[in-house]
């Protein structure tokens, strides 16, 4: 019998959460496999999932006649799509959350990508979908923005598992981490328990290397005399993203042996773990799991799409890799300053958390939209 690299990975203290949800691998029982067989401990899902899961699929086409019969406006009958999977989705999910005493077995949402930059939407928002959706085990994905992170805060304090999304930066990933402890600080304050809430910082990493790579490409392509010089450049392509993360496992680690951290700890505290997102190599000449094999780790999640799942079983070379080649990880980022490279990553992280909002933004607009259509047709005249 072949050999399941995705269980091995779990001897190393990470955990594999699938970056996919539609009712069709419901329905099938192709999720349940997924879970029981493969080695998958969670889902995350976004607005650019669903979209792709609902859009022009006949299999919802009951759920929106019976929303339309109960004269519901299409924004409620998008969310009575879309509660009703993640909720069949916690429940085939939830063994494992009782098994890991609340590690894994999580599924997420997203609120909606139109209020990220309005905080008391998103704190209102989050609550009213953790208490609609009813599951111990949903996790409410809140973008790590300027206005999202006061509402992780909140959302903490009240007692409602968080995904915090879009993080580019390590710099967006510490303020992350401090939002979660401070969230939990408020909620112990209050005498509550802390032990039942789990919380995932979301870092991306293959579109760092897509932008990067391509700025380097412009610059190669402009011609560079210097053989060396096009070396230099040549070294820093698809590289950047895997540095940062391993930047990032760092402060992870000084984060956890803070006093701050270490009060809530003995409070009974889970740790924010960091999940590796947009893990699917963009550029066919790297490996297709070159996200995967780089940053296996202790308190990490990776979360994987189907095609690299499946890659990453079949082939992945599993070893504890997250904590090697560290110091040439500083030395990568801060290259990007050398003046023959001049690539600004500060820059470039801001850049990347606009264009993953609209990444978000757009999707759903387009859900909203097709649906709206499929409304007006499925509607009796």
């Amino acid at each position: 019998m072949a050999t399941n690299q995705l269980l091995e990975i779990k001897n190393y203290g990470q955990s594999i959460w699938m970056d996919n949800l539609s009712r069709d691998i419901i329905q099938s029982g192709e999720l349940k496999d997924q879970v029981e067989n493969k080695g998958i401990c969670g889902i995350t899902s976004n607005p650019a999932i669903f979209e792709k899961a609902i859009a022009g699929n006949a299999i919802y086409d009951a759920d929106i006649e019976a929303g339309i019969k109960a004269g519901l406006p299409t924004e409620k009958i998008y969310e009575s799509l879309v509660f009703a999977d993640i909720r069949n989705a916690c429940d085939i999910l939830r063994p494992v959350y009782d098994a890991t005493d609340g590690l894994d077995g999580y599924v997420s949402i997203e609120v909606p990508p139109s209020i990220s930059d309005d905080t008391q939407a998103t704190i209102k928002e989050a609550r009213r979908y953790y208490q609609e959706i009813g599951r111990e085990n949903v996790m409410i994905k809140i973008p790590g923005t300027k206005a999202g992170l006061p509402a992780v805060e909140q959302v903490i304090a009240d007692g409602i598992n968080v995904n915090i999304t879009l993080l580019f930066s390590v710099d967006s990933y510490i303020k992350t981490a401090w939002a979660y402890i401070t969230g939990l600080e408020k909620r112990a304050a209050e005498g509550k328990d802390i032990s039942k809430i789990a919380s995932v910082a979301s870092f991306f990493l293959s579109r760092i290397d897509s932008n990067i790579d391509g700025k380097i490409d412009a610059k190669l392509k402009k011609g560079v005399d210097d053989i060396a010089l096009e070396a230099k450049l040549r070294d820093v392509k698809g590289k950047v993203a895997i540095a940062n993360a391993k930047i990032a496992y760092q402060e992870y680690k000084k984060i956890i042996q803070t006093d701050s951290w270490k009060a809530l700890a003995a409070k009974g505290a889970k740790v924010q773990r960091l999940l590796w997102a947009s893990t699917s190599t963009k550029d066919p000449s790297y490996s297709d799991v070159m996200y995967v094999d780089e940053l296996v780790g202790p308190d990490t999640v990776n979360t994987l799409p189907p095609a690299t799942i499946e890659a990453c079983a079949d082939h992945c070379d599993v070893a504890s890799r997250i904590e090697t080649g560290t110091e040439e990880a500083y030395n990568l980022i801060e290259s990007l300053k050398d003046p023959d490279i001049n690539i600004d990553i500060n820059k470039v992280m801001d850049e990347l958390l606009v264009e993953g909002i609209d990444k978000f933004v757009k999707p759903f607009e387009s859900l909203m939209n097709s649906l709206e259509s499929k409304v007006k047709q499925l509607s009796p005249v």
